[in-house]
């Protein structure tokens, strides 16, 4: 006996049956869920974006003293901290916003919310941390620098830390402004954009308007 086309045919809520008590798809195969930062945490993050700004400036203004040569009177070790203090929540917000995304595109991921001179301004410290490296390393002394490192030294330490506060303060700023517009099913998970159903749970998909 032969069926019909017609007659074989599933019908609309046969589909949506299926897929709600299909099983749940592995955690690979599913959004990341970590493409933004729950509310509760951004005001700490602000508090970590003024920290960032004020040991750029700092910085900032530690190294242009070095180049012009001379020794800074400042928290040489506070400065140093200063970096691992923020550093640390920008490694963990930027591995939330980036996600499952491409290395390649992490800058891109994770600056996503910050203004295109923020950008261009990390880029920049970056490739001069590079270059300023290169140069400290030539000028480097081979003894201890004991509790007054020259000017060579300070200008050297100052390049990377003016890359890390920029980077972190980009991050931070980029997370702290970033809205989660992405639909979640009813228990919280993230779901693709023409998903009627949660492939991890399989609950109905939440839509924002």
């Amino acid at each position: 006996m032969q069926l019909s086309p017609s007659s074989s045919a599933l019908l609309e809520p046969d589909i949506e049956l299926l897929l709600q008590n299909r099983a749940p798809s592995p955690a690979a195969d599913s959004p990341s869920a970590a493409n933004s930062v729950p509310d509760w945490i951004k005001p700490f993050l602000w508090v970590f974006v003024w920290l960032s700004a004020i040991g750029l400036v700092v910085s900032l203004w530690v190294h242009i003293g070095a180049v012009m040569g001379r020794t800074v009177s400042s928290p040489f070790l506070v400065l140093h901290v200063g970096t691992f203090v923020v550093w640390l929540p920008s490694v963990l917000v930027a591995q939330r916003l980036v996600g499952n995304a491409r290395r390649t595109d992490f800058w891109k991921v994770v600056l996503k919310g910050a203004p295109d001179w923020m950008r261009y301004m990390v880029y920049g410290f970056l490739g001069y941390a590079i270059l300023n490296f290169l140069f400290f390393m030539t000028k480097a002394s081979s003894g201890g620098s004991g509790a007054n490192p020259p000017a060579a030294e300070w200008r050297g330490f100052s390049g990377h830390w003016m890359a890390f506060y920029s980077a972190a303060l980009a991050i931070l700023y980029s997370a702290a402004r970033t809205v989660d517009i992405n639909p979640r099913c009813t228990n919280g998970h993230v779901a693709s954009s023409n998903a009627a159903y949660c492939p991890r749970c399989g609950q109905p998909v939440l839509r924002v308007r």
